[in-house]
């Protein structure tokens, strides 16, 4: 059986304005979630799953339905609010989605084989694509994990603060530790982070988790556990998030589990603001002119 690709798409954007996901930034009008899907194609996936919210359904359709029909099965999950939060009187003021632990919970239903999940606004190149595939087919399994670890230097916005998680590896290179840092930026010749107000060094050689992660469906039944904890702490918490990264610190405490980091040599670009996609223009442009991708993809 293929490994599948979930793609997270749910999110609100509020920092970018605007529904980046769908944005188109190749030259035949490509979304950069084209650029991913055509990389996980040629790598050997056989299923996408869109996690999305139920409004922004009709789009993705009009979108990817026509091109992706007969290269990759296509199937769509909601992310919504209520989600697995049965019993739970949600505050009306509530509107952000629950996070990246609850949107990987909600493909529960559909995805029933070794599978990688990704962002939806990151371009992750296709080296990425190749060893995920390599590693889910040869290594995976259930006390087995992956995630494919980017340089900390190579993953800034010049146009703001980003949050990434941030690697601690054995020699091994199993991970050890991760702690998700929302505020990261560059100040002058020092990559720093902030912590209770206060600016924290961090090196710029580190491996982060950029949301390329290799699981198996075992994990399923750990973002449940976590997600009930969660909403018993922090149901009245309106912005409050669980993250992926919970889920990876979770399984890692767990007795002979072990998660790889995965160093690729891809080079990573993304939307985080509305001032990045001239950045994100060029860069496809550039793998185009060296033969990496056709001028269009479909």
């Amino acid at each position: 059986m293929k490994p599948t690709l979930v793609i997270m798409a749910a999110g609100m954007a509020s920092r970018y304005g605007s529904l980046k996901q769908i944005q188109r930034f190749g030259p035949s009008g490509e979304t950069i979630m084209d650029y991913s899907i055509y990389d996980a194609i040629k790598a050997g996936f056989g299923k996408v799953v869109f996690i999305i919210r139920k409004d922004f359904v009709d789009d993705f359709k009009e979108i990817f339905e026509t091109k992706l029909k007969g290269k990759i099965e296509i199937d769509y999950v909601f992310q919504d609010l209520k989600s697995f939060a049965e019993g739970y009187d949600i505050p009306q003021e509530r509107s952000k989605p629950w996070g990246t632990a609850h949107a990987v919970l909600c493909a529960s239903g559909k995805v029933h084989e070794p599978f990688i999940v990704i962002n939806a606004d990151d371009f992750y190149g296709r080296d990425a694509f190749e060893k995920a595939y390599k590693f889910l087919t040869t290594e995976a399994n259930d006390h087995t994990f992956g995630l494919i670890g980017y340089e900390l230097v190579k993953t800034l916005s010049e146009n703001g603060s980003v949050s990434r998680g941030v690697c601690k590896v054995d020699t091994a290179g199993n991970l050890i530790e991760i702690k998700e840092r929302t505020k990261i930026f560059a100040k002058g010749n020092k990559i720093v982070f902030e912590d209770d107000g206060a600016e924290v060094e961090v090196s710029s050689d580190s491996k982060v988790s950029m949301n390329f992660w290799c699981f198996t469906p075992y994990v399923f039944s750990i973002c449940k556990d976590l997600f009930d904890d969660f909403l018993k702490l922090n149901l009245n918490q309106i912005k409050s998030e669980i993250y992926v990264v919970d889920v990876a610190a979770r399984f890692i405490t767990m007795t002979d589990n072990v998660l790889k980091v995965i160093p690729t040599s891809a080079k990573w670009f993304g939307v985080t603001y509305k001032e990045d996609a001239p950045d994100v223009e060029n860069n496809i442009n550039a793998l185009i002119s060296k033969g990496e991708y056709p001028v269009s993809l479909w």
